[in-house]
């Protein structure tokens, strides 16, 4: 008999839930909604709000939508969305993170009282990604986005610079950019960083390390494209072996090996716990007649 156990610190963070909410809300008295993008990295959750009226548009479709509702997603948006919103007379539904929406506000103030002395604006951040170019945007699209020490060859030592963080990135990897650049800036020459990760991200670290320890084999369940994902899962993976990636439980096809007693699952800030508790049942079905 294998016990199965749900990481009850993982699923949805707080942002994801009020977009999802706020599209439950819309969706109960408009006949249509659009989201700017995915509305959460899992296509299974994505599919399951499509299937109550959410259609989901990029950017190029944005630009000739007209008289429609919106809804902007936790990641957040640049300035250019609010214009072309205000121009095609688009009604937001404006579900943007707090926390993102903090950091916007904190990146575009900085990027004003800097401006005129060249200071660069750098973002520890994954380049592309939704979050990272609503905060680029803050600054007319002038920041430096660094995804790892290789990136640092884009800066000029000999100018100042200051540094903020994509919300979900890894504390670790924000603490090595920040020390590589302290080594390589020239003395006299101003260094400014933020550390603005969400610290529901960084908590879920310790616990996610503590859940795959605590187990003989390990099931992360997240969307290919959660970036969130990808990074809990590689702790999940260095601590705990025996810990597989799936984004579904369709992928699971075979029981679990012999010496798995205890097996545990746990997501990311983009998993749903309908899924997570799918899984569950998949495994039972699987293990436990």
């Amino acid at each position: 008999m294998v016990e199965i156990e749900i990481d009850k610190d993982s699923g949805f963070c707080f942002g994801v839930v009020t977009a999802i909410e706020s599209a439950e809300k819309e969706l109960k008295n408009s006949e249509i909604l659009y989201c700017l993008g995915d509305i959460v990295h899992n296509n299974l959750e994505v599919e399951r709000l499509n299937a109550l009226g959410l259609h989901t548009i990029n950017h190029e479709e944005l630009q000739s939508l007209q008289d429609a509702k919106v809804l902007l997603r936790a990641h957040g948006e640049p300035p250019s969305t609010y214009q072309i919103a205000r121009r095609n007379h688009i009604t937001l539904i404006d579900a943007t993170c707090p926390v993102v929406l903090k950091l916007q506000r904190k990146i575009n103030t900085c990027y004003k009282e800097t401006r005129e002395n060249q200071t660069q604006l750098v973002i520890y951040g994954k380049k592309g990604h939704a979050e990272v170019n609503g905060l680029v945007g803050q600054t007319e699209g002038t920041a430096i986005v660094v995804e790892n020490l290789n990136d640092l060859e884009k800066l000029d030592f000999s100018r100042g610079i200051c540094l903020f963080s994509q919300t979900t990135k890894s504390l670790d990897g924000f603490k090595t950019i920040v020390d590589e650049i302290k080594r390589r800036i020239q003395p006299g020459i101003q260094f400014d960083y933020y550390d603005t990760i969400c610290r529901q991200v960084v908590n879920r670290l310790p616990n996610i390390k503590a859940f795959a320890a605590n187990h003989d084999w390990i099931y992360f369940v997240a969307g290919k494209k959660s970036s969130n994902g990808q990074m809990l899962f590689e702790e999940c993976l260095k601590t705990n072996p025996h810990s597989v990636f799936i984004t579904g439980p369709d992928e699971i096809t075979e029981p679990l090996p012999s010496f798995v007693k205890r097996v545990g699952i746990c997501g990311a800030t983009s998993t749903p716990k309908w899924l997570m508790e799918d899984v569950a049942t998949r495994i039972q079905a699987l293990n436990n007649g």
